[in-house]
């Protein structure tokens, strides 16, 4: 134990001092920084203010705010130097294409340029000058009282000051007999200690200020976060409808190439049995049947392929960890399947009947494509808010997958995106070929024990 102890107190140095050349080094070129920025703005916002009622200066104030946005930006870049988390840049409005007036109102119309414009016309040049000073005060004091026995004799001789060193020497009893010169060293070198023992809380406590100011003013904003789901699930569901259009269509598609001719060469297959039979011509009559037989069976294995895309009776009766495991287990492919027994309580009928779509789609696709000899499906459950449900199938086939408009894969991808999830291929040529698909679940899931193989 005595061992540790010396161990621990270093390591409770260095963390107290990790951080602190960055700190200082922003806190004095914000000073810096925030007078020019304060100079720049307010030069150019008080013409175009002054000119605003001729209309002219509503292009000058518009650009007075774009400033003030790139000097946030270089406010947020010198703040990586504290070590803190990165600020988030806010969502700006998309002014691409538009001219220079109507660019000038849409900039005029957005609170984070008038929020980036106050933070430097006011608060950054309150707050930078007040935490400069204290640090330039806190490093002199620290630096000053360590090392003023060695500068205070190149001091000029003080005739008119009051001698505050031999009041205390002929008053402290502690310092009774010292003299002045002693005295005066022996308090600059323990305010020196104090202020250097303080040093690292207190400028990391001034960076930290700052950085509060600037993330609330110069970040992303909650609203933001929110106006970007909107969006995304606006995008979700324009997808969604989208690749629901797709899948009929092809679903009508592939059942007039199919099926239905199968059905209609079934049916004069039946009538000319029907014409043999009556004319007394048996032997022709059974071999057109025959014929009938073989259309019946090829149109009913083509129903059985096309519903595959059909949920099936197995997803609604046992769940859809059975339903996938169903899937693996008659795929043409040998497939391992990974299956977390938390997914038929985290996902809805809805979501889980999406998700059998997309596995059926992606083993077929391996079949049809991949050249693979074996693939692997897994499904499993992430905890989190929101939790998430990860869907993966690999292969070691001959790779070479990519999303391309007009493909399978894209198909797919829109289909994920509709539900608010990311799908990623990893396909080098040559293989393996690894699909996965992320979607967020709106109930949380506790943690699953390590589940067993389907």
């Amino acid at each position: 134990m005595s061992h540790d102890r010396p161990s621990n107190n270093d390591n409770l140095v260095r963390s107290a001092w990790r951080g602190v050349g960055g700190s200082t080094g922003y806190l004095l070129a914000s000073f810096f920084t925030s007078l020019l920025t304060y100079t720049v703005l307010w030069t150019v916002f008080s013409v175009g203010l002054s000119l605003a009622v001729l209309v002219t200066g509503i292009p000058i104030m518009a650009f007075a705010l774009h400033l003030a946005r790139g000097f946030g930006a270089t406010e947020r870049g010198i703040l990586g130097w504290t070590g803190l988390p990165a600020i988030e840049p806010p969502v700006w409005p998309d002014t691409t294409g538009q001219s220079t007036w109507r660019r000038s109102l849409t900039l005029l119309r957005s609170p984070h340029h008038w929020s980036h414009l106050l933070h430097g016309l006011l608060v950054s040049l309150v707050v930078s000058t007040t935490t400069f000073s204290l640090t330039i005060t806190w490093w002199a004091m620290t630096f000053g009282g360590l090392t003023y026995w060695f500068w205070q004799g190149f001091l000029p001789a003080r005739e008119t000051a009051v001698d505050w060193p031999g009041w205390l020497a002929a008053h402290v009893w502690y310092l009774q007999g010292w003299s002045s010169s002693a005295v005066e060293i022996g308090v600059y070198t323990v305010g020196g200690v104090l202020f250097g023992v303080t040093l690292p809380w207190v400028i990391k406590g001034l960076a930290r200020m700052q950085y509060t100011i600037s993330a609330a003013m110069l970040g992303r904003w909650p609203s933001d976060d929110l106006r970007a789901r909107a969006i995304a699930e606006a995008a979700g569901r324009q997808s969604a409808v989208h690749a629901e259009d797709t899948a009929m269509r092809r679903l009508e598609r592939d059942l007039h190439d199919g099926p239905q001719q199968r059905l209609v060469r079934l049916q004069m297959d039946l009538a000319t049995v029907e014409r043999r039979a009556a004319s007394g011509d048996a032997e022709q009559a059974v071999e057109v049947a025959k014929q009938a037989q073989l259309q019946a069976k090829a149109a009913l294995d083509e129903l059985r392929a096309l519903s595959r895309g059909v949920a099936p009776p197995l997803l609604a009766d046992r769940g859809l960890r059975a339903a996938l495991a169903a899937l693996a287990e008659e795929s043409p492919v040998s497939t391992h399947a990974r299956l977390d027994p938390a997914i038929d309580a985290a996902v809805s009928p809805e979501v889980a009947r999406a998700i059998y779509f997309i596995a059926a789609e992606l083993l077929t696709n391996v079949a049809k494509h991949a050249g693979a000899d074996s693939a692997q499906l897994v499904a499993e459950v992430s905890p989190g808010l929101p939790s998430r449900l990860l869907l993966s199938v690999s292969d070691d086939g001959r790779g070479g997958a990519e999303l391309r408009t007009g493909h399978g894969l894209s198909g797919l991808d829109e289909r994920v995106r509709g539900l608010l999830g990311e799908l990623t291929v990893e396909s080098p040529p040559g293989g393996p070929t690894r699909v996965a698909v992320v979607l967020p679940l709106t109930d949380v899931v506790s943690a699953a024990a390590p589940y067993p193989e389907a």
